[in-house]
């Protein structure tokens, strides 16, 4: 893709307190108490910070933790993964690349059948794009991710007549 995913001070300046918190604190939102830990809408999952995308909901399960679970990341190369020994204990921490911002961690306990791991991110960390805004949002090459076969609550009559 042809887009700059950085991390600006204006994104930074546009972060709510719970965003800012998580991000650029490296802190945790509650479990069931944020916004997408039940979204089942189709569409990406992009940094709050620099857009880049990170998570396609066609890889989100519920995973009965309290926060959005996904078992693979869109783009390897949007993720940094990082020793977190905080609260003496030793797990795995997920950044994104360009926002360098604390997403959650990642788990090796995640669906067998889709590779074992589980990605445990924070919504405060996330914006989501439905499907049917992904050109009008610039994300029109990550359509391929979406197949559609019946039309969803977020699939508009003019897609539908298509």
């Amino acid at each position: 893709m042809s887009a700059q995913y950085v991390k600006s001070p204006e994104a930074i300046a546009r972060l709510t307190r719970q965003q800012r918190r998580v991000t650029q604190d490296d802190k945790t939102e509650p479990a069931f108490q944020n916004e997408f830990w039940d979204k089942k809408d189709a569409g990406l999952y992009v940094d709050v910070v620099s857009g880049e995308p990170l998570f396609a909901s066609t890889d989100k399960y519920d995973s009965r933790s309290g926060w959005p679970s996904f078992t693979v990341p869109i783009d390897p190369e949007n993720i940094v993964i990082k020793t977190d020994k905080a609260f003496g204990m030793v797990r795995t921490e997920v950044r994104s690349a360009h926002g360098d911002g604390h997403l959650g961690h990642v788990f090796d306990d995640g669906p067998v059948e889709a590779g074992g791991l589980r990605y445990c991110i924070n919504s405060a960390s996330l914006r989501f794009v439905a499907e049917a805004d992904l050109e009008k949002e610039g994300y029109g090459d990550y359509r391929g991710l979406f197949t559609t076969s019946t039309p969803t609550a977020s699939t508009s009559t003019e897609e539908i007549s298509r």
